[in-house]
């Protein structure tokens, strides 16, 4: 986020890590103090989701409860907050004002946009009102309707001098997208900010962003504009986005500029990025990078090379996939991805090829000690839609959690292989089959499967409707998951009960208040509190943010008192966007028997480093958490940030999936 508004906010909360109570007689500034009962206590009303109770704060003369009341809205999300919030615009301390602003965008009622714009401070020259007119642009985004996007798009006057306002215009369009709302001025605006050096690096990450993000946008003409600025961008946050926005434009020059950053690029990051945009280029021009990129020094960047040739590559090359997934010191990861790509683009007519690769692959599911391993090969089995029957014999009855689920992942593969009904001879038999296995996979109780197999049941592109005729075997799924901790499985099995009853789909299951903070675990914290997580390849340093969402670090906190990350893996690893860990079962759907709520202030994840809390919707947060390799601003005021890496980045950057949490452990200083 604006670095400004960051250390304003922060400024907000120097109260609490200096333990220094509010001054009565000078009711002007913002003092979060939470070892003040009075605070925990308006918190915990945050925490219960009882509105009627916060509206009296917003009357409060400290400035720092009507604050904290108002802020709380941006997690909460009530419809029926719009006019009190609308309100509170006009508050005479910054803090607040902004932080009304935020929490209307996070409420996302077009209500709201008349009073946004209301409030907008058009006056202000001398930029005394920036950081409240950079809230309200942003909100404006998340929140106004298709018609307020040009006017946002075309604001001509602010100087590039003018971060703060230009982030905010930047923000807004970048929110419209997200919506699904784009414009030509708004393409050409983050055209401009994401292209030209003038602008601030911040402004530029957002634009270019956009650029990668935005659905329904034209780029095929504007490799001009894009293809030069990848190598004078001196931002490697800017550059990975500008790669992905640069394939979108399926030119050569776009090519070849691609080509020759991968070349001289150092960041991982951004050559992983470069890997993901030449998908979209002919595959003999690509194909010699790809086949270097296998052996990169960062895993990450091999994996997708990997994928690479899995979604692109030729039949004529699949027994050189398979070669070189068999080659000594390439990491497993990388294998099961040639091992895929083989699989997947071996002829059919090579019989005995077909048999021989199926047989090594086969074993290598059956032999390998590591379960993601077998994963992966039972993936790889998948990439031939005949191994249907051994994946749901061999793989459903597994005991370990995350080979069961990614049997399931497969064999919906299978399900959704474009060219299903011209590779299966007798297409309806092997339909009914695999809708048999689904059934099979929600009857058994499994919450992992349930929700692969719920999920795939009701893609209306694959007609399961045929086939698919156990209403009662769902209705019973849905009496026997356990609310709150199966609650994702459970959202997705009614979902899918919806659909097979012809009915519009209902609102999600909400877990309600079942968790109470302990403020005696955050009164008793010194500053800056971290977090230790040991690994075979480093360590890993947390500083905490008590400050900004005191119930997850409260959680966090009573979980590594108790063990519960000690032995737990990094269950899943996205190349250049997150490591996820603290699943209980190893497959992400594991979790305990609760739920926190979700703690949403207003905070960027601009950067790498910060630790954000998984989630299957708002407040179902438990145990898992993840740490992201590279900025994710789509993720902002929908996972709570509760940290961030301040020593051991490069161990996260060399984390892979299955990677064990040796120890975590609490450092107070």
């Amino acid at each position: 986020m604006n670095k400004q508004l960051f250390l304003l906010l922060i400024t907000a909360f120097l109260g609490f890590v200096r333990c220094v109570p509010p001054n009565e007689d000078k009711l002007t500034e913002v003092h979060v103090d939470f070892t003040n009962p009075a605070q925990q206590d308006l918190y915990d009303l945050q925490d219960r989701g009882m509105t009627d109770s916060l509206y009296p704060y917003f009357r409060h003369k400290d400035p720092t409860y009507r604050y904290l009341a108002v802020l709380a809205f941006a997690s909460i999300r009530d419809t029926l907050a719009v006019d009190s919030l609308a309100k509170m615009l006009t508050d005479p301390i910054d803090q607040v004002s902004i932080a009304a602003a935020y929490a209307l965008g996070q409420i996302g009622s077009a209500k709201a946009e008349e009073f946004l714009i209301e409030a907008f401070d058009s006056y202000d020259t001398v930029g005394v009102s920036r950081f409240f007119n950079a809230a309200i642009l942003e909100a404006i985004g998340k929140c106004a309707t298709p018609a307020r996007l040009s006017a946002l798009a075309t604001i001509s006057t602010y100087r590039v001098t003018d971060s703060t306002l230009l982030e905010g215009q930047a923000w807004g369009i970048y929110r419209y997208a997200l919506r699904d709302i784009v414009s030509e001025e708004g393409t050409s605006k983050m055209l401009e900010f994401a292209t030209n050096t003038r602008y601030p690096a911040e402004v530029r990450l957002i634009g270019a962003n956009y650029l990668t993000r935005a659905k329904g946008i034209d780029l095929e003409k504007k490799d001009s504009l894009i293809a030069p600025a990848l190598p004078r961008e001196d931002d490697a946050r800017v550059r990975m986005a500008l790669a992905i926005a640069l394939g979108k434009t399926k030119s050569e020059r776009a090519a070849n500029a691609l080509l020759y950053q991968y070349n001289i690029e150092q960041d991982y990051r951004v050559r992983t990025n470069i890997l993901r945009a030449l998908g979209n280029f002919d595959y003999e021009l690509v194909k010699p990078v790809a086949l270097r990129a296998l052996n990169d020094p960062f895993v990450a960047v091999a994996v997708t090379a990997g994928e690479y040739f899995v979604e692109h590559g030729t039949s004529e090359d699949a027994s050189t996939y398979w070669q070189m997934a068999k080659e000594p010191g390439r990491p497993w990861e990388v294998q099961m991805a040639l091992y895929a790509a083989a699989s997947k683009h071996l002829p059919y007519f090579f019989e005995e090829s077909r048999k021989y690769l199926n047989w090594e692959l086969k074993r290598r599911f059956e032999n390998s000690p590591n379960p993601y391993e077998k994963a992966a090969a039972i993936k790889a089995i998948a990439q031939n839609g005949w191994n249907y029957k051994y994946i749901r014999d061999a793989a459903y009855p597994s005991d370990i959690i995350p080979v069961r689920t990614a049997s399931v992942e497969a064999l919906a593969g299978i399900a959704r292989m474009p060219n299903f009904n011209q590779f299966f001879v007798g297409s309806a038999r092997v339909k009914k089959d695999l809708s048999d296995y689904f059934r099979d996979a929600i009857e058994n109780g499994d919450v992992g499967m349930m929700a692969v197999a719920a999920e795939v049941l009701r893609d209306p592109k694959l007609g399961f409707k045929s086939t698919f005729d156990s209403l009662a075997i769902l209705e019973n799924a849905l009496k026997k998951l356990r609310i709150p901790q199966e609650i994702e499985t459970y959202n997705e099995v009614k979902k899918t009960l919806d659909y097979f009853k012809g009915e519009e789909p209902g609102p999600a299951a909400k877990p309600r208040y079942n968790h109470k903070i302990d403020w005696k675990v955050i009164t008793a914290l010194k500053p800056e509190p971290k977090v230790l997580i040991k690994t075979a390849k480093g360590n890993i340093t947390l500083l905490l943010m008590p400050e900004l969402a005191p119930g997850t670090v409260a959680n966090i906190l009573a979980l590594i008192r108790d063990k519960f990350y000690d032995g737990k893996n990094f269950h899943r690893v996205v190349p250049n966007f997150v490591a996820q860990g603290g699943c209980t079962r190893g497959d992400g759907f594991g979790s305990l028997n609760y739920t926190i709520r979700s703690e949403l202030p207003y905070l960027h994840y601009d950067e790498e480093g910060y630790v954000g809390m998984a989630s299957a919707g708002p407040h179902t947060e438990c145990t898992q958490f993840f740490i992201n390799f590279s900025p994710a601003p789509h993720l902002d005021g929908n996972f709570t940030i509760f940290a961030k890496v301040v020593d051991g980045m490069d161990v996260v950057h060399k984390l892979e999936i299955g990677d064990v949490m040796e120890e975590v452990t609490f450092v107070q200083q």
